[in-house]
């Protein structure tokens, strides 16, 4: 029998070489899936009023497509040098752009990614946590203000942020995964269900009281935010193919983009009927959360939030375990802190109050994913694995290749940029006028 030593190929920085790789193709279906279908999904209608029919779709089509590609590139690039495993975007990074460059261009990266999901779940727990208690109780029930919503989800991850690490949270994310998928579905089919409201309109929403071209261009910028937000699994892609035996003559990257195509298919049959339907619906008036909009059948709407709460609140310690890790990692080894119980109380504790101060101070979900998906998840789900591509493999010029991936940070910039602007904007109009406990 070959021994794993043989079989498996060596792994940057990890201290031993025979680390278990026992996954399926499926596998990577499963997590893929886990990591991209989420909260986002709730905001396309909402993307696509600011947008309209044409452009929203073709912004849907464009990412799905963009996105799949930069993440056949990581897939290649996972055993690009004989003998080794790149199972860290970190560790591709520093092989790509150097040892002291590469860690300061990926990880600042990573972390915006899983701050923004953390704040941004946050919000959605909150929102649909309130969505959910109105639901099911009476219209002569005392109404709390949306604000005290968010600190009850808040004070769930108080104390799951308790648990040591992902292990001890695996069935909440196996079931945050099925919740996904669930509401999902019944987003879109309760939007069928109930058809166009009165008066419906498709008109591109303006999104302000003046709606001058500032505004509407502005809030359109915010629209491809979201829609880059939708597509998040590049920052977790490798560590996932790292679970994947793999010898000379099958690599990894087989049942890797196997998985990878199967996973992207479901995240279209999520995204793509909500997408539409939302906006079919309610037309230029849509929620940013289209479960909010929603009021009928109430048992079937009260459940729809109630998943996205179970979901959210799996997804935000997902995120949240590896920041967690490298804190009270620099924690103990910089400054000397003793490692125990109290450490892990004040370091998380603080994280979770710093993500709820920021969602209580700025609950405004559509907004935040323009924001976030412009400045964090742009980079990395669309013009930094090109990057690392053109650093590595060095395709000729003007070739297909080189081509492929220039185009794609052309357009990975520019989206960055323009939706960054226009997510922080719509944050700074929408906080001028909002009531935080009226």
């Amino acid at each position: 029998m070959v021994s794993p030593s043989s079989v498996l190929p060596k792994v940057v920085g990890d201290a031993t070489e025979a680390t278990p790789r026992r996954a399926k193709w499926w596998y990577v279906t499963f997590h893929n899936v886990t990591a991209m279908v989420g909260a986002g999904v709730l905001s396309l209608p909402y993307a696509m009023a600011h947008l309209g029919w044409g452009p929203g779709m073709v912004a849907l089509l464009a990412s799905w497509g963009i996105t799949l590609y930069t993440l056949r590139l990581l897939i290649e690039l996972h055993e690009c040098v004989p003998g080794v495993r790149f199972d860290r975007l970190r560790d591709l990074g520093a092989h790509a752009l150097g040892p002291r460059l590469g860690p300061w261009v990926v990880v600042p990266q990573q972390l915006i990614v899983q701050l923004g999901c953390d704040m941004v779940y946050m919000v959605t727990g909150g929102k649909c946590l309130q969505k959910f208690a109105e639901s099911v109780s009476s219209s002569t029930t005392p109404r709390l203000h949306q604000s005290y919503w968010i600190c009850i989800f808040g004070g769930f991850q108080f104390l799951l942020s308790q648990l040591p690490n992902l292990d001890a949270i695996t069935a909440i994310s196996f079931l945050a995964a099925a919740m996904s998928l669930s509401y999902s579905t019944i987003s879109w089919a309760a939007c069928v269900a109930r058809g166009p409201v009165a008066g419906v309109s498709y008109a591109v929403r303006d999104g302000s009281a003046t709606g001058t071209a500032a505004d509407e261009a502005f809030r359109v910028f915010g629209a491809l935010g979201q829609v880059a937000f939708a597509y998040a699994g590049h920052g977790v892609v490798l560590e996932i193919q790292a679970t994947i035996p793999s010898t000379p003559t099958k690599p990894s990257r087989a049942p890797m983009w196997k998985g990878t195509v199967a996973a992207y298919l479901v995240t279209a049959a999520c995204y793509f009927p909500v997408a539409i339907a939302g906006y079919w619906a309610f037309g230029r008036d849509v929620s940013d959360n289209v479960l909010v909009a929603l009021q009928r059948p109430p048992w079937l709407v009260a459940a729809a939030n109630m998943m996205v709460v179970i979901h959210v609140v799996g997804s935000y310690q997902v995120y949240a375990m590896p920041i967690f890790e490298s804190v009270e990692t620099i924690l103990i080894t910089r400054f000397r802190v003793p490692q125990g119980l109290l450490l892990r109380l004040v370091a998380r504790s603080t994280y979770v109050a710093f993500t709820l101060f920021i969602a209580v101070t700025f609950p405004f979900f559509g907004d935040l994913l323009g924001f976030f998906g412009g400045f964090g998840f742009t980079p990395t789900s669309y013009f930094l694995p090109c990057i690392l591509w053109l650093k590595i493999k060095k395709p000729p010029r003007f070739s297909t290749s080189w081509f492929a991936n220039w185009g794609c940070i052309v357009v990975g910039v520019l989206l960055m940029v323009a939706s960054t602007i226009g997510g922080l904007r719509s944050i700074v109009q929408d906080a001028s006028t909002f009531q935080f406990y009226s």
